[in-house]
């Protein structure tokens, strides 16, 4: 990796859910999280506005 968070997009229904993942994916290295979403909808919205990705 080049020192790059690979940045992380979270998309569930279940708000206990994307906590869960949250609170794994934060304290890894090399990873971040970009956003949360909670319809597909606004998945889509959210990556296409935060390009949640390493590149």
């Amino acid at each position: 990796m080049n020192g790059t968070a690979v940045r992380v997009l979270l998309a569930d229904d279940q708000p206990l859910i994307r906590y869960s993942l949250r609170a794994l994916i934060e304290p890894a290295p090399g990873l971040a999280v970009a956003g949360e979403a909670a319809t597909g909808a606004e998945a889509v919205r959210l990556a296409r506005e935060l390009r949640p990705t390493s590149s």
